[in-house]
């Protein structure tokens, strides 16, 4: 019997015996109240009780059958064990001649165990140079506007170059002609009169004539560019004024 079946046993025992002990003081109290009332009876009829209360006890339910155990877990056969391999024939001993003694002293020279070799990493190699980056072409410069050249007009101003003062005609001074007369003169660069046009008459051709004489007989100092001496225009005024 399993220790379960056992504790429940023992509870059922213990039930049965308060139940007993309950229904044997019911009676003695009932059998108490009969001999206060009625009066005294015999001794066989108490012990009468005890009898049917051994008898209700003897009486009592079954207790409740044993659970049954679980069945066993089959045990699943042990694996067929494998031959034993048969050991190698062990190879036979080869006849050693006996070494050969050394000093067990050693040498003051000599390592006393052997370094390491340590082998030197190979140095990673260099990272190939990056291309060079074109540098971008400089924009055009813009043009630079030449300057301006340097000119010097020509002049007959000058007090050297002595050159004569035009003729007033006598025919324009009893007429009483007078007036200004403009002339475009093309001047070399020796200073010479080339070319000699009239630019703006005075009004009277008898002055605009006598203008343009006189000039072809002048001398100039040449119109320079940059320093430099070279043929050049020029407008020459000539004045024809009577004197009061």
């Amino acid at each position: 019997m399993s220790q379960i079946d056992q504790i429940d046993t023992t509870t059922q025992v213990g039930r049965n015996t308060v139940v007993a002990g309950s229904v044997l003081a019911l009676h003695i109290a009932a059998l108490w109240a009969i001999q206060a009332g009625m009066g005294k009876h015999t001794l066989p009829e108490v012990i009468t009780p005890v009898q049917l209360i051994s008898e209700f006890i003897t009486s009592a339910p079954p207790a409740a059958p044993p659970t049954p155990p679980a069945p066993p877990v089959p045990t699943p056969p042990p694996p067929k064990p494998t031959p034993p391999k048969p050991a190698p024939t062990p190879p036979k001993p080869k006849a050693q001649l006996p070494a050969a003694i050394k000093d067990p002293t050693p040498s003051p020279n000599a390592p006393t165990g052997s370094p390491d070799v340590i082998s030197p990493t190979p140095p990673a190699p260099p990272a190939p140079p990056a291309p060079p980056v074109a540098a971008p072409s400089p924009a055009p410069a813009a043009p630079v506007a030449p300057a301006a050249p340097k000119i010097e007009l020509p002049s007959s101003n000058a007090a050297y170059l002595n050159n004569p003062s035009p003729t007033f005609p006598a025919v324009s001074r009893r007429l009483g002609e007078q007036g200004k007369v403009t002339l475009r003169v093309l001047i070399s660069a020796q200073g010479l009169p080339e070319r000699v046009e009239l630019a703006k008459s005075s009004g009277f051709e008898r002055l605009d004539n006598a203008a343009i004489d006189t000039v072809k007989r002048w001398k100039f100092v040449p119109g320079k560019r940059n320093g430099v001496a070279e043929a050049m225009e020029y407008l020459v005024p000539v004045n024809f004024v009577l004197q009061q």
